[in-house]
């Protein structure tokens, strides 16, 4: 495991490194919180497919992924796209369908050259990223010019709506519009239900962004 989180980090690890690779890790095995497959009906996944459009012979990259549920709905519906599934529980890989890269490592140093993607999002990821500003910088580092960035994740006025772990953060509309602007021309937000024919909630929050 030592040599894993040297390979994340040339520097020392952030402190909470380990207890979040461990939690992960173990939450692997646990199906029914953490599933491998989601309903394609679900409003997280039609608010990717709208804003991403024609994902054939593009390059997309799934931050956070989990077990690629989300990554399984775009590669199946857009099979000549390439996706890379990157987590940091190398567990939770094991579960990404064929056809899809995996990749391990953490959101706030991405392996991945500048520029190498079309499209990336992170679906209630970045909420563990610990070091928000570094992770969003990453995702917007390695997408294209013209490129989309989106990012679904809670929204920090309905904190305490549901158990966290003590390193989870959820955000404000305008924090991490803030952030995404510091190096894309367009971002956007707004409130998100999980279903579309449900009235948002304000648990929800999508972040559109266009480099």
């Amino acid at each position: 495991m030592a040599a894993f989180w040297r390979r994340l980090f040339p520097r020392p690890a952030p402190p909470l490194l380990p207890e979040i690779i461990r939690h992960f890790n173990h939450a692997a095995a646990d199906e029914e919180h953490f599933p491998s497959s989601i309903d394609p009906r679900i409003y997280h996944v039609q608010l990717l497919l709208e804003y991403f459009g024609d994902l054939n012979g593009k390059r997309v990259l799934d931050v956070g992924c989990g077990k690629g549920r989300f990554a399984r709905v775009l590669h199946e519906r857009y099979p000549q796209s390439r996706i890379a599934a990157f987590d940091l529980a190398e567990a939770m890989l094991k579960y990404v369908p064929s056809g899809v890269g995996a990749c391990a490592g953490s959101m706030t140093a991405l392996p991945f050259p500048a520029e190498s993607f079309d499209c990336a999002y992170a679906t209630e990821s970045l909420e563990h990223a610990v070091d928000i500003d570094a992770a969003v910088a990453e995702m917007c580092r390695v997408v294209k010019p013209g490129g989309r960035v989106a990012i679904i994740d809670k929204n920090a006025g309905q904190w305490g709506k549901l158990a966290t772990s003590r390193w989870e953060k959820w955000f404000d509309r305008k924090q991490l519009e803030r952030l995404l602007a510091q190096h894309c021309g367009k971002v956007s937000s707004r409130e998100i239900s999980y279903w579309e024919d449900v009235a948002p909630d304000g648990l929800f929050l999508a972040w559109l962004a266009e480099k």
